[in-house]
């Protein structure tokens, strides 16, 4: 049997015993080629796959497996990917004289597992032709449209058909909120005392039948006047009760959101965790997996698996929290609806059993997808709404409160929230009634704002990619971790996604050469004639050529006006140039911005931009004349420099303060640039000592396995996550080193 990774090959062989052998293929093992566009355009588009470097160990390993068994059976993930994996990996091992089936199950459980092996059947031709499709086209997009922002632009950027628009939409969304205008409104609180003597706070709402719109201070304190000296009566007492119902199960993007809300997680950390509660943990000395699969966007949940939740919901909480029927959900219009819902395999597993076999990130999201899964089929929670209408002469002031009747499913889960500062609901008295004669104490009045739109997070952009169609539950990690990686996007506050200058030109250059193709509409329907692929209902190889020939013509008329492009994007500066006195212009280069002169080829002045020129101070003193030493940026990195400089010319590498990892080596860890630049981490005493990383060295041994480093995942806006490479175990950037210690 293959499947794709080690830790579910573990799993899978304990269920299965001594007459299977169990390998891995490591996730995909063919491609097409990494150097070259791969795909004949003029022969229907036929793509020439390639072995990846680095897999024809592992090929060669299953090919000596697959060449002794009786049967071969794939077993990759239930997806449109998982199938082409299977088929790659069918190409490469299979024999004539063996079966070889396709397998799949929702689940990794004996029972999920055994029963999927009576259904053996064959590869589904469909699904490995859209997933075929999908990667012809991003290829295409990739290698044609990339080199032309190379030319205009700077080397090492890339154009993708779903990461552009996604940075379209945050790039969009930052100009709604750079050009909104705040417009100053008020709002006026009456705090009112009943006859009972019991304070409570009824807001100003309107004046006659006309709701009112304070905008000044002005209007503001003639209202106040006007109410102070009124009678206040209880107009109304209002009251009604409101069912909160259970969100459904989770889905690839409400997991991704909840997680990103609740946790702090980002979307690729969510499902790193997710993927290893899937393939199992050991349990009892048993290995199981955890959860179902992890990449879904259906709501569904097998008959079994509800009664066993509505049995758990009676012995946890008692009857009264079990509703007479299933809570039924249904599945967004337009979803694949492949894979069930994903939940606990075992819902008896219970957090708190598993809580010292899982690490500290698996034991949050399993609690997390048990508590949802098991709260999806409680009773609603009831709420007591009262509603108390004051009249003060022509004006209305209305208080509402609210309490819980019966706490339904929110006794155990509610939804986490992109914003915690909700409106505040009233306390109001126990007993109040019309007619009522309040005193008025205080008139409390206050200036408000109006608020730009929020800026994404990852919880909300991934669920306006989903709204939109954009990509698809496997996709919506690969895509953020894009955009940051390109530098394209950044974090503010480390949670706000912001666009950077190079991601706006970016965007600016896409967008206005090919208006189409980077439009959320097109690159949605795009997702829907794969789906249609999928479903046998569309030819893959009329589906590219469409999509080629629709932007085709665009790319060949851009290529031909580079030049005026290019001029296109850069920006006049008041700097004139020292050499012939022309005004000099902003360009963009490997390394991001910076003057030259417009009189290029002549004149070849540059210079850095003047924020460009800032100087980062250190505690390190110069070896040569004692003065500090600063950070600054040269063509190859950034580097230590004398501040005293053109007195002192001395200069030193960047040294993070981190030995060298490597056995036998004293080099000390310092910052480099690649001949592309991009940072990276290396010893002093290369070429001696070759260790290099690209993710930064942080002095901390991991609490889990002592490994001696850990590792900085990080972007622009700072760390992401601390992680070691040994044990793969995760932490908080934010922790203080004791923390980690104990983590």
């Amino acid at each position: 049997m293959v499947v794709e990774s080690p830790a579910k090959a573990k799993t899978i062989n304990k269920i299965l015993g001594k007459d299977f052998v169990v390998k891995s293929c490591m996730g995909h093992v063919r491609d097409l080629p990494p150097k070259e566009l791969g795909i004949d355009v003029e022969a229907d588009f036929r793509p020439r796959y390639v072995t990846i470097r680095g897999k024809g160990k592992v090929l060669t390993e299953l090919r000596k497996a697959a060449a002794t068994a009786e049967r071969i059976f794939l077993a990759t993930d239930p997806d449109r990917e998982g199938e082409a994996i299977a088929w790659h990996v069918a190409h490469a091992i299979a024999r004539k004289d063996a079966p070889l089936q396709r397998i799949m199950f929702n689940e990794i459980t004996p029972r999920a597992v055994r029963e999927s092996l009576e259904r053996a059947g064959e590869l589904d031709m469909n699904k490995i032709n859209a997933q075929q499709a999908r990667r012809i086209v991003d290829r295409l997009v990739g290698y044609e449209i990339s080199p032309l922002l190379w030319k205009v632009i700077h080397s090492g950027l890339s154009a993708g058909r779903v990461q552009s628009v996604a940075l379209r939409v945050i790039c969009e969304r930052d100009r709604e909120v750079e050009a909104f205008k705040p417009q100053e409104y008020w709002s006026v609180e009456a705090i009112v005392r009943s006859a009972a003597a019991e304070s409570f706070r009824a807001r100003l709402l309107q004046r006659g039948d006309e709701k009112l719109e304070i905008r000044s201070r002005e209007e503001t304190d003639a209202i106040l006047a006007d109410l102070q000296g009124q009678s206040l009566i209880v107009k109304e007492v209002k009251h009604r009760e409101q069912l909160r119902r259970p969100a459904p199960p989770f889905t690839t993007s409400t997991l991704q959101q909840d997680c990103a809300r609740h946790l702090r997680f980002s979307v690729k950390r969510t499902m790193a965790v997710a993927q290893q509660l899937y393939e199992g943990v050991e349990v009892d000395g048993e290995v199981r997996g955890l959860i179902t699969y992890m990449r879904t966007d259906s709501v569904r949940v097998s008959t079994e698996a509800i009664d066993e939740v509505r049995a758990q919901v009676g012995t946890l909480y008692g009857p009264d929290y079990v509703p007479e029927e299933p809570n039924r959900y249904r599945t967004k219009s337009g979803a694949q609806d492949a894979h069930e819902a994903i939940r606990p395999t075992f819902v008896a597993l219970e957090p708190a059993q598993l809580r010292q076999l899982l690490t500290a990130d698996q034991a949050k999201v399993y609690e997390l997808i048990w508590k949802r899964f098991v709260a999806s089929q409680m009773k609603p929670q009831v709420l007591s709404i009262t509603t108390v209408n004051v009249a003060a002469g022509p004006y209305l002031l209305r208080a509402t409160g609210n309490s819980v009747k019966f706490p339904g499913f929110a006794r155990l889960y509610t939804e986490g929230k992109e914003e915690e500062d909700e409106e505040a609901v009233a306390v109001l008295p126990a007993e109040i009634h019309e007619n009522d004669r309040l005193e008025l104490q205080e008139l409390v009045p206050e200036q408000h704002f109006t608020k730009p739109p929020p800026r994404y997070t990852e919880a909300s952009l991934v669920k306006e990619l989903e709204a939109d169609g954009i990509g698809r539950p496997s996709t919506y990690a690969q895509i953020i971790a894009t955009i940051q990686d390109r530098e394209y996007v950044e974090k503010i506050d480390n949670r706000y996604f912001v666009a950077t200058e190079r991601g706006h030109t970016v965007n600016r250059l896409l967008v206005e050469t090919f208006p189409h193709i980077f439009n959320v509409d097109f690159t949605a329907s795009l997702e829907g004639r794969l789906d249609r692929v999928e479903e046998g209902d569309e030819e893959w190889v009329q589906t590219v050529r469409e999509f080629y020939a629709s932007w085709k013509s665009e790319l060949d008329h851009a290529n031909s006006r580079r030049r005026e492009l290019k001029r296109s994007l850069q920006e006049q500066s008041d700097v004139v140039c020292e050499a012939c006195g022309r005004n000099m212009v902003i360009k963009w280069g490997r390394n991001g911005r910076f003057l030259a002169c417009p009189g290029y080829p002549e004149c070849r002045t540059t210079k850095p931009l003047p924020e460009e020129q800032e100087q980062t101070a250190t505690d390190e003193t110069c070896d040569q004349c004692g003065s500090p030493m600063v950070v600054k940026t040269g063509k190859y990195g950034r580097f230590l420099a004398c501040s005293s400089y053109p007195g002192c010319k001395s200069v030193k590498p960047l040294y993070l303060g981190v030995p060298c990892p490597e056995e036998g080596c004293t080099g000390q860890l310092v910052e480099k640039q690649s001949r592309k630049g991009k940072v990276f981490y290396g010893c002093d005493h290369y070429p001696k000592c070759r260790f290099a990383s690209w993710d930064k060295p942080v002095a901390q041994a991991c609490a889990q396995c002592d490994a001696p480093l850990l590792y900085e995942k990080s972007n622009r806006s700072g760390p992401t996550a601390l992680y070691c490479r040994v044990c793969e175990q995760q932490y908080d950037p934010a922790a203080a080193p004791a923390e980690l210690q104990t983590a």
